[in-house]
């Protein structure tokens, strides 16, 4: 029952059960640069393999540089010529991602395919060098100002090369479980009241806002980039570390209904490279088809205001 379930195939001509090579199947990425976010496991490492496998320059931005090493040479060694290099980004610190932006513009490359896939989940409560609750600050605010330094980059290279640049947020169906009013603007860094599955919820909430503003911002100015957000599946991933019952759980019986990281690589690979994506901005995406988030999710009006609220963030 369950493997007829997870194989039924959508809109797409893709499942729940489908990988990143067979939604990238006959693709060609020649060409094209692409930054991976925590790229160093998990579907990052897998989405970085598989942008590479297709012919495009993949920059792997990653914190841990021994581990991105590591998986570098393993992408090598499967794809001989493959163009794939790491550089060092720690997205809970903002100098750290001015300092990857700043190196990343030093190098003149061109870059159509931004993928914000890096995060933790469910941790508990601290905060960043910058003072910003921990999973806001990664999931959300580091990534913001990233995409925010890497726009004019994007801009000039869809412009010039009229090829659809395309920015992929990893969001999660956890958005579903942020606090009842969605982003704590005034209690971001409130101990007392910190839930550690609400906080990742409002982190992963702020994540499809993101995206849908983006993406109005950018038809609104005529911009050739779209902006999506997804929700990778339920993986079999360390992202559950703290949590160890759970961890334990997910590594056991979970195996019968949880993607591995081929499958959980699918939808960001599909909504990064496949043609059956271009043009389609502003959405939210599941087992590479298009998905409906909560109501929260769609209101502008957060949006928009989530949007000022992290500029002032990222500005301080």
């Amino acid at each position: 029952m369950l493997p007829w379930i997870f194989s039924r195939k959508g809109a797409s001509g893709f499942s729940w059960a489908s990988t990143a090579d067979q939604v990238t199947a006959g693709i060609s990425a020649a060409g094209l640069t692409a930054i991976v976010t925590g790229a160093s496991s998990g579907i990052g490492a897998e989405t970085a393999r598989v942008l590479a496998a297709r012919g495009a320059h993949v920059v792997m931005a990653v914190r841990n540089l021994a581990a991105a090493e590591t998986v570098r040479q393993a992408v090598l060694a499967e794809t001989p010529g493959a163009s794939v290099e790491v550089m060092e980004l720690d997205l809970s610190s903002l100098a750290s991602v001015r300092k990857f932006a700043a190196d990343f513009a030093a190098r003149g490359l061109p870059l159509n395919i931004l993928i914000n896939n890096a995060g933790v989940m469910a941790t508990p409560f601290s905060l960043s060098k910058d003072g910003i609750e921990m999973q806001f600050a990664t999931n959300h605010v580091g990534h913001f100002l990233l995409t925010h330094l890497l726009l004019e980059t994007m801009k000039k290279t869809s412009h010039e090369s009229n090829v659809e640049g395309r920015i992929v947020n990893v969001s999660s169906e956890g958005h579903r479980f942020a606090y009842k009013e969605g982003i704590r603007f005034a209690k971001l860094n409130d101990e007392e009241e910190y839930s550690t599955i609400a906080a990742y919820g409002q982190s992963k909430l702020a994540n499809i806002l993101h995206a849908n503003e983006l993406a109005r911002r950018f038809k609104e100015e005529g911009v050739n980039i779209t902006a999506n957000s997804l929700h990778p599946g339920s993986i079999i991933t360390n992202l559950l570390r703290h949590h160890s019952i759970i961890d334990v759980m997910s590594r056991t019986l979970g195996r019968l209904v949880l993607k591995n990281v081929q499958q959980g690589a699918a939808t960001q690979c599909y909504v990064a490279l496949h043609p059956g994506a271009k043009g389609v901005s502003g959405k939210y995406w599941s087992d590479s088809n298009l998905y409906e988030p909560s109501a929260k999710a769609k209101d502008a009006e957060l949006g928009k205001k989530l949007w000022d609220y992290t500029l002032d963030l990222v500005a301080a």
